[in-house]
Order: C-alpha cells, then sequence, then structure tokens
C-alpha cells in the first residue's frame, strides 16, 4: 500500500496501473521498459502540462472536432493507463476506438476490446482487414472501417514508423510522446509532449469547452498551429534550472 502523502505517489501508481495491465494480460513486458522511459522525460519538464504541451492539446481538440472520421488507437499502455478517460474523450469528439498493437497478439487484442467495453466503450473498430502500406507483418493491421479509412487519428505512445506511415497516407496524426525529439513527435502533425495521464483529460477539457465554437474558429486554430515551432518550445521547457537543481542536491 503507498500512501498517498509518499513524495512520488502519482508516478509509483502509474507504475502500479502498468504492472497491473501486464498481469491482465492488457499490457506487453515491453510496455514496463516504455513506460520508465516515459517517466525519466516527464521528470525533465517537472512532472507537469507546460504551456506548449496545453497549446497542442488545445489544437488536438479542434482538429478532433472538426474531423469526418476521427479515431483514437489504444494500445497496451493506453488501455492500463487512461481506460475511462480515453472513452470519455471519444464520446466527446464521436471518435471511434481501436486498438492497434507494436506487440500485436489476437489474444491481447480481445482482452483489451473486452477492458474498455467494461467499462462503457461502444464504438470499437474490432477487425483487422485492412493493412497500413510500407509496415510489415502484424504492425500494420488496422480496421478498413476505422484507423484506415480515419482522416484524423490520435496515436497515444505509437512507435514512429507507424506514426510515419498514416501521415504518408494524408490522416492527421495526433501523438502524445514525452519525448520531442523522438520520430513519433517529429512525424506527427500534432504533437503533445505530455503525460498520457495529463493529456487525456485536458484534450476532453478543450473539446468540452469548445464543441460549440464556430467552425472557422476551429480551422484556424488548427490552420495556425506549428507543430515544428512547438516542438522547439517544448524543448525549452525541459526545464535545465529544474535538472540543475535536482543534480546540485543529489547527495554524492
Amino acid at each position: 500500500m503507498i500512501p498517498k502523502n509518499h513524495p512520488r505517489y502519482e508516478s509509483l501508481m502509474t507504475r502500479e496501473l502498468i504492472v497491473e495491465g501486464v498481469e491482465k494480460g492488457i499490457t506487453s513486458m515491453h510496455g514496463l521498459i516504455a513506460q520508465g522511459r516515459g517517466e525519466a522525460f516527464d521528470y525533465l519538464i517537472g512532472e507537469k502540462t507546460t504551456e506548449s504541451a496545453l497549446m497542442a492539446e488545445k489544437v488536438a481538440a479542434a482538429a478532433l472536432l472538426l474531423a469526418k472520421k476521427p479515431v483514437i488507437s489504444v494500445n497496451g499502455n493506453v488501455a492500463a493507463l487512461v481506460p475511462s478517460e480515453i472513452i470519455k474523450l471519444s464520446g466527446l469528439v464521436n471518435a471511434q476506438l481501436e486498438v492497434n498493437l507494436f506487440h500485436r497478439t489476437e489474444e491481447r487484442v480481445n482482452k483489451i476490446i473486452q477492458h474498455l467495453r467494461s467499462l462503457g466503450a461502444k464504438n470499437l473498430c474490432t477487425k483487422s482487414d485492412a493493412l497500413i502500406p510500407g509496415l510489415e507483418h502484424d504492425r500494420g493491421k488496422v480496421d478498413s472501417s476505422g484507423i484506415f479509412s480515419a482522416d484524423v487519428v490520435l496515436v497515444p505512445l505509437e512507435d514512429g514508423d507507424r506514426c510515419k506511415a498514416l501521415v504518408d497516407l494524408g490522416k492527421t496524426v495526433i501523438a502524445i510522446d514525452l519525448n520531442p525529439l523522438s520520430r513519433t513527435a517529429q512525424c506527427a502533425t500534432i504533437t503533445i509532449v505530455d503525460n498520457i495521464t495529463r493529456a487525456v483529460p485536458n484534450i476532453s477539457k478543450f473539446a468540452e469547452k469548445h464543441k460549440n465554437r464556430n467552425e472557422k474558429e476551429l480551422q484556424k486554430l488548427v490552420k495556425e498551429f506549428d507543430n515544428k515551432k512547438n516542438l522547439a518550445n517544448s524543448l525549452l521547457w525541459t526545464e535545465p534550472h529544474f535538472v540543475y537543481n535536482q543534480l546540485r542536491n543529489f547527495p554524492i
């Protein structure tokens, strides 16, 4: 039992959710490594949502609201960390949910689908009858009526190859990635450099706030967004003073 007054409470609880996901069979063992890597980058931004991330989350909400066919990709870590939050977001922006895994097994796909359904998810894509061009083997399997035909795809915690392949298909790709220098972050149309546990609720808040806004206002917001510039700004938010103070106080 982790006490709530523990200084690393939220971080430790997040780790517990990933471990629980592995035990349930919805998260792969590789997801533990991915979580640790993301956590390290989260330290560098002070474990908070930066101004550049908040802007990207706002634009992401606008893009999802404008989409004719939005789809949210769900992998094992997403299903373990923010299942209820991702279901809420899908309802707010009328997006389908599709399970799409790097380390894919049909058993794990079905377990994640069942997990989402148990939490109230209804708008789910469950087929794997299409292939993303340029991706070999099971990594490219998608639903023809889901990700394959979507115009806007939210891909939390995605790998760079698939992100680029989706962009090459002409899709607007929204990525959530704590590493602003990753291939995913660099390839995506809109990159949110934030922890997924903060990013998804933030996108939902913006979606609720802006769902009744004029369509031209939303289009202007998306059109004027410069992802490269926002990524550069996110690097400025990798707080050198925060890192310096952490190292200065580290016992030798």
